[in-house]
């Protein structure tokens, strides 16, 4: 049963027909967002796949899913990402739902600096593109059953990170509207209180828990590398 009355809402392409992407797809929906599924190849392949696992959204060709979006939603396998077309996102709003976790990822040179956080990475590769980051740090299982309506004690928090702030607001929205309340902060950087390892990663907290606990983690400055020297010298 849809959380929110259906309306004239943003369009969602879903880049990803893995877990996390139509488990995404599957709550967008129910929010009454019109949602297209792509993958990398033939959306022939996937269109039982859709059918079974997303009933009402359309399998498309990724440039065709992404032309018509308003909002693209990128859940591909973080070790694809070095060899995704940028230019298929440009000039788009981005949400970075990706994690990197070497223990399942494998070492990817990509993601190694550690002066950013892996999405302020996937911004600068898609620097045509705004990047907002949320849904990578609660699992794709929990999404549909952890889902509470405004209001409701027991509603989980989510993260929202981004550094254009209407963008962050329309992501915002998406993820209020899906079923949590969302917790914006105050830059992509900040982001990284949400990956593997942050104080939040898989977490179910509630607002003022999870306001606690990405506010009582400082962010390491971005300038200093790891022996204390200043990289803007």
């Amino acid at each position: 049963m849809p959380l929110t009355v259906p309306g004239s809402l943003p369009r969602i392409a879903v880049l990803g027909a893995g877990h996390v992407g139509p488990a995404i797809a599957r709550v967008a929906l129910a929010a009454g967002y019109p949602v297209t599924l792509a993958a990398s190849g033939d959306p022939e392949k996937i269109a039982l796949i859709t059918q079974i696992l997303v009933p009402g959204a359309e399998p498309r060709w990724a440039v065709d899913a992404v032309r018509d979006a308003d909002l693209v939603v990128l859940a591909i396998p973080l070790h694809r990402f070095p060899y995704f077309d940028a230019g298929l996102v440009a000039g788009k709003l981005v949400v970075d739902t990706m994690n990197y976790w070497p223990p399942t990822d494998g070492v990817q040179e990509m993601f190694e600096d550690p002066r950013y956080g892996s999405s302020e990475i996937v911004a600068r590769r898609l620097a045509g593109s705004v990047v907002v980051k949320t849904f990578n740090h609660t699992g794709y299982h929990e999404l549909e059953e952890q889902r509470r309506p405004t209001g409701d004690p027991q509603r989980r928090a989510l993260g929202v990170a981004g550094d254009d702030k209407g963008a962050t607001d329309l992501v915002a929205e998406l993820v209020e509207r899906v079923g949590y309340d969302a917790v914006r902060v105050d830059s992509l950087a900040a982001g990284r209180l949400f990956e593997p390892g942050g104080p939040v990663f898989g977490a179910s907290l509630r607002r003022p828990d999870f306001e606690s606990a990405v506010g009582a983690v400082p962010l390491p400055d971005p300038m200093r590398t790891d022996d204390g020297r200043d990289d803007s010298d």
